[in-house]
This record gives structure tokens, C-alpha cells and sequence, in this order.
């Protein structure tokens, strides 16, 4: 019997044979500690120098802004604390969205345990948020804006660039979890005035496990790992180099590809789209919003979510939501600030 479609590479995308491929290598025969100074490791760390190019590359950074994590949720907590932290003689408020992914989410509910104040705002039925309340919310004390680029779950992309524009005018740091952008959309963390980027491999056909934090030169974080010297001190650990090798590799492959995967990619959502509202199946979620072209989120018209799941779990794999909340029944807190009553009944199709 033949495994059903997968339609959720929102959650995980396979690795890619080409990076597969580039990190073979880095398991047995370039095996050294890129922090050891004989030629094992000057081999590990010109592989890692070699990676952290093709990652700033693919979203405008410089190499030395690069810092690489376990992945995205690593790359929240050091970028989102260490911040706050390293700054908080500036002030003590954050300002996010309510529909941020958990990572962030449950980041600001720890740092307001110790102090911090933040504001959550909320989003339209589109599943944006409002440029004046953003403003109207900003404070002599506000330290950091957490907004993230794609919505995991809706996949709506927020207006990156104004949320930065606002940001730099009032002297405010710009959090942004890109994790589901980079790799499928354009990101620029120049032009967008983002101040701290998270973005994590195995969105985009890379390995998982590896991830990175952007922080723009000049901004202060404090360390949330102690240890080594590793990361100019930002991440203590040895380097893990297969996967930064195939993180790196990913990137590279994306900074080439992704102009024809997307349009590969809108072709099929609109295909897609199509399919569920010309057979009366559902309604799509925040179709007036921009997009991203991987997730489509679904109402399904006449059956819950989870039967519908069940009910074609030979033919497709696709989720409810996130599968960071999986393990937890309750309904998804995105879905519930759009509209209560449809977060039963809708599905997440990702390519």
C-alpha cells in the first residue's frame, strides 16, 4: 500500500538529496571539532565559515550577524531574552501579536513572570494586525516588537516592512520569526529594517535540528547557554557540523530555486484552493490577505476537522494547525482570534 500525499510541510519538509548529500561527508570522513586548532578542525570550521555565507546571503545579512542555533524555538528564547536582558536599562516592554507562534508566545508570558510588560495585540479576520494599534501601543518604555513574518498556521504575511519602518522611527528593536518566510518568500532583513531574525533548516528542505539567529550588528544579547566560546560567545556548545553544513546547503539551494518554487508552489494553491470551493467542501481562511504559497488554511463546510482528518488519512497527511500543539487537545488560539466558531472544522494544507 502507498503512503498517503503529504500536504504538511508546514510542519517538516524532507531533506533534500543535494543537502543530504553536502552533510555525508561531516559525519565520517571530515569529522573534526571546528573549535580545535589541527587541521580536523580547520577543515570543520572553513565548512561552517562556508555555511554561515550561504545563510546571510539568502536573507541579506553579513556573516558575522549569523548565529547559529538548534533552530527557531532556540533562536526565540536567546534573541527575544537575550535582548531584554542585555537591554532592559532601556526599558521593559514588548509588543506581539496574539497570534504568534507559541515559541514567542510563551517566551513574553515568561519574561512578564520576571517583570517584563507586554502587550498583545490582536488581528483582523485576515489575520493582520492593525498599523495604528501597533503605534497606538508603543510606549516611552518599549523595548522590542515581536511580529512574525508568515503565520504558520493561516499563512498570512504580515506588512514586515511597515511593522520595521515604525520600529526604527521610535527607536525600538524588531523581533521577527520567519521561519515559515524564509526559504519560500523573499527576505530582506535590510530593506525591512529587522533588527532580529529567527529561521530554522527543516522549513525548507534542510535538516532538522539546525537553525539561526540573525541579530544585526550592533544590537546586544545576553547568552542563554554557557559554556564555550563558540558564536563569539552567543551559543556555547561544539558545532554540529553535518547539520550546519546542510542548513548552509539548504540556503544555497533556496537563494537559487526559490523564484520557480514559488510560482511551482502558487500554481498548486491555487489548484488546490480551487479543488475545496468548486466541490463545496470549505471556505478558505484569510483570502483577502497576502499569503504565503505553501499553507492554505480550510473551513470545512458540513464536518469537524479531526473526522475529516481520519476519514482520509490513507489519501493525504494534513493537520489542524501547528504540530508544535498537537500533543495538547484544544482548540488553536490563531483560529479562535479570526473566528471562534471555525476552529473545529479547519484543516492546514501545506506543500
Amino acid at each position: 500500500m502507498s503512503n498517503p500525499i503529504y500536504y504538511d510541510h508546514a510542519s517538516t519538509t524532507p531533506v533534500d538529496p543535494r543537502v543530504k548529500d553536502a552533510m555525508l561527508p561531516y559525519f565520517d570522513e571530515i569529522f573534526g571539532n571546528a573549535s580545535s586548532n589541527h587541521i580536523y578542525g580547520k577543515q570543520a570550521k572553513k565548512a561552517i565559515d562556508n555555511a554561515r555565507e550561504h545563510v546571510a546571503k539568502l536573507i541579506n545579512a553579513n556573516t558575522k550577524e549569523i548565529v547559529f542555533t538548534s533552530g527557531s524555538t532556540e533562536a526565540i528564547n536567546l534573541g527575544v531574552k537575550g535582548y531584554i536582558q542585555s537591554n532592559n536599562q532601556k526599558g521593559n516592554h514588548i509588543i506581539t501579536v496574539k497570534t504568534e507562534h507559541k515559541a514567542v508566545l510563551n517566551t513574553c508570558e515568561y519574561l512578564e513572570t520576571i517583570g517584563t510588560e507586554v502587550t498583545y495585540l490582536g488581528v483582523d479576520e485576515n489575520g493582520l494586525i492593525s498599523l495604528k494599534e501597533l503605534k497606538e501601543a508603543i510606549r516611552e518604555n518599549t523595548l522590542l516588537i515581536c511580529v512574525m513574518y508568515v503565520n504558520n498556521e493561516i499563512g498570512v504575511i504580515q506588512d514586515i516592512e511597515s511593522i520595521g519602518i515604525i520600529a526604527k522611527e521610535n527607536n525600538i528593536a524588531f523581533f521577527c520569526d520567519a521561519t515559515q518566510a524564509v526559504g519560500k518568500i523573499s527576505v530582506d532583513v535590510e530593506s525591512s529594517n529587522i533588527d532580529l531574525l529567527c529561521l530554522s533548516a527543516h522549513k525548507f528542505n534542510g535538516p532538522k535540528g539546525i537553525g539561526g539567529l540573525y541579530i544585526k550588528e550592533g544590537i546586544k544579547i545576553t547568552p542563554q547557554i554557557h559554556g564555550g566560546s563558540q558564536e563569539n560567545g552567543l551559543r556555547a556548545g561544539t558545532y554540529n557540523t553535518p547539520l550546519i553544513v546542510g542548513f548552509g546547503k539548504a540556503c544555497e539551494l533556496a537563494h537559487i530555486e526559490r523564484e520557480k518554487n514559488y510560482e511551482k508552489l502558487k500554481k498548486k494553491q491555487i489548484a488546490l484552493e480551487k479543488y475545496y470551493q468548486d466541490n463545496n467542501l470549505g471556505t478558505i481562511n484569510c483570502k483577502g490577505a497576502n499569503r504565503a504559497p505553501h499553507i492554505t488554511s480550510i473551513c470545512l463546510n458540513e464536518i469537524d476537522a479531526e473526522e475529516y482528518l481520519m476519514l482520509n488519512a490513507k489519501q493525504m497527511a494534513i493537520s489542524t494547525g501547528s504540530a508544535c500543539n498537537s500533543s495538547i487537545v484544544e482548540d488553536s488560539h490563531v483560529l479562535k482570534e479570526l473566528k471562534k466558531e471555525i476552529s473545529k472544522r479547519t484543516i492546514r494544507v501545506s506543500s
